[in-house]
């Protein structure tokens, strides 16, 4: 999707927004009317969500190479990316838990699923049970996405290590993820349709005054989580990571990486923005090229701290609009989810829209939830692809710090752009 069109679709969204918001005032509850088109969008990210998990999950891991090769340098990018987005989930987790703002919103008509029931009970066997399915066909029918994520990272590690035989596979893999990314550019040209159809009906189904009151005061606060988790995360985890791991001044290298952070908020797309994080990395914070041509693409493609933290406020608030309190177990999957689905949403536009039905999918909920949260998507997702950039950028200073005149060698060949 060229920069022009994603700008178009963003237009589109919020002039999908000012028009529901004028239409309630004009007709109040015959808005309730247009719900099918919300309805009809969800199907369609419903539709897609399985083929797009299984091709991106697996050209995520496919794109690293050999992994017997990956090496200690390798591994060290990994384990910190993996340390940085387990941070990320977890203090999101905190946070909504703690502010609860999604507490007093009504979703009337909508009842508690029984599948969010049904986990209420689980214990450690069961989760570590739900890792693997006995019918992975069957998975793939249900939409069971644990295991199938599961089974595609373990399968895309796989065809790595096959050499040219397994080649002409992960070719025809990375044609049909191609294919799938253009559906999901399609689906996106009806979504501003489909959010003028969610956000009118949701708040007219909200009936009376104070119950809208409420529900925007909830939606305020859940923005106001969101950001507050960002900030935390980016403005204090981060750069103190960066300092524990290089002793430099963490906001010298905020200046340094700025031209990088700022196209990734006005973008909204941490790929797109790739070309200047490597530019800036390179030239302003002077991280070796070989490292940072190996480090940045890896965390463009696997490392969404932003998307993972707010993928899991995302999905406790909408569980607690619902009247649910989850069990520690179901805020396990979320946790598990979320980290783990966050390895293929680089290329997906608004990923964050279709980790979150993939996310709630793992607790049961039902994607209906989404329309609470979609009028300030837009707006959130430019926040959370400024973190994930710098994120990015602060692993890239730490694994070149990391990296020794001995350990030169060991750093694979940078990886494109």
């Amino acid at each position: 999707m060229t920069r022009q069109h994603s700008n178009l679709i963003l237009i589109g969204i919020i002039t999908a927004i000012v028009l529901a918001a004028v239409s309630l005032a004009i007709f109040g509850q015959k808005m309730i009317a247009v719900k099918f088109l919300g309805d009809f969008f969800l199907q369609a990210l419903r539709m897609i969500v399985v083929p797009l998990v299984v091709l991106s999950v697996t050209v995520g891991i496919t794109r690293m190479g050999d992994i017997r090769k990956v090496g200690k340098v390798g591994m060290r990018t990994l384990g910190y990316y993996a340390m940085t987005t387990a941070l990320s989930v977890c203090l999101g987790i905190i946070l909504v838990s703690l502010i609860a703002p999604g507490v007093g919103i009504s979703i009337e008509g909508v009842e508690t699923p029984a599948k969010v029931v049904d986990k209420l009970d689980k214990g450690w066997t069961d989760i570590a049970l739900s890792f693997v399915n006995p019918n992975i066909i069957n998975a793939l029918a249900e939409g069971d996405m644990l295991p199938i994520i599961v089974f595609c990272l373990i399968f895309g590690g796989i065809l790595t290590t096959m050499g040219a035989a397994g080649k002409p596979l992960i070719n025809i893999i990375e044609i049909l993820n191609t294919a799938i990314m253009k559906f999901v550019h399609l689906i996106m040209w009806i979504a501003p349709i489909g959010i003028f159809g969610l956000v009118a009906s949701r708040f007219a189904e909200a009936g009376t005054a104070e119950e809208l009151r409420q529900t925007l005061m909830g939606l305020a606060k859940y923005m106001g989580t969101v950001l507050l988790g960002l900030g935390i995360h980016g403005f204090l985890i981060l750069p103190l990571l960066f300092w524990l791991f290089t002793k430099n001044n963490p906001f010298k290298h905020l200046l340094h990486m700025s031209p990088a952070l700022l196209t990734a908020w006005s973008t909204a797309s941490s790929s797109a923005t790739l070309p200047l994080t490597l530019d800036c990395a390179q030239n302003n914070a002077r991280i070796r090229p070989r490292v940072a041509g190996f480090v940045l693409p890896i965390g463009a493609t696997i490392n969404m701290d932003g998307t993972a933290l707010y993928e899991a406020v995302a999905a406790i608030f909408i569980a607690q609009a619902f009247g649910y309190e989850l069990a520690f177990t179901q805020l396990l999957l979320i946790f598990i989810t979320a980290t783990l689905v966050s390895i293929g949403a680089a290329g997906i536009p608004e990923a964050g829209l279709f980790m979150m039905v993939i996310v709630l999918a793992a607790v049961g909920l039902p994607p209906e939830g989404i329309g609470l949260i979609l009028a300030v998507d837009w707006l959130l997702d430019r926040f959370r692809t400024a973190v994930n950039v710098w994120g990015d950028s602060v692993g890239a200073a730490v694994i070149d710090n990391s990296v020794g005149p001995d350990d030169a060698g060991e750093v694979p060949e940078p990886l494109p752009a």
